[in-house]
């Protein structure tokens, strides 16, 4: 069971850079390119939208999100470029990363702690 888990989990980072790949390719239809971009960021983001070390729900992300944005990036795309990608992907000797998609989820944590800040701000002003 150990040796699938690893094995699912190699195949899990080789589609992530194949998607990368793949929304930077021409031949790739719009929505589909779209979806991967998004995904790809994400995946290859060195942050998490939800933090590791927040217990349980802190692993959502790697275990839930991360696969089924995977599966429905891969959905997208037709099976020939995706598997030329693969192929790209597996050739790659060095794993890219998203600084885009790292700039993404702080973004997204900044305006959420704005808003949170400016909720708690009015109620405290409203007792």
């Amino acid at each position: 069971m150990l040796v699938t888990l690893k094995t699912w989990a190699k195949r899990l980072k080789r589609d992530a850079v194949a998607l990368w790949i793949a929304a930077r390719c021409p031949d790739t239809p719009l929505l589909a390119r779209g979806i991967a971009l998004l995904v790809a960021a994400y995946a290859l983001s060195p942050i998490d939208l939800i933090p590791d070390f927040i217990p349980v729900i802190g692993l959502l992300d790697d275990l839930l999100i991360v696969p089924l944005g995977i599966a429905l990036a891969i959905a997208c795309i037709p099976a020939a470029l995706m598997a030329r990608c693969r192929e790209e992907a597996d050739r790659l000797e060095k794993r890219p990363a998203s600084r885009a998609g790292a700039i993404f989820i702080i973004l997204l944590w900044v305006a959420g702690l704005t808003i949170l800040s400016v909720w708690a701000i009015r109620e405290r002003a409203g007792r």
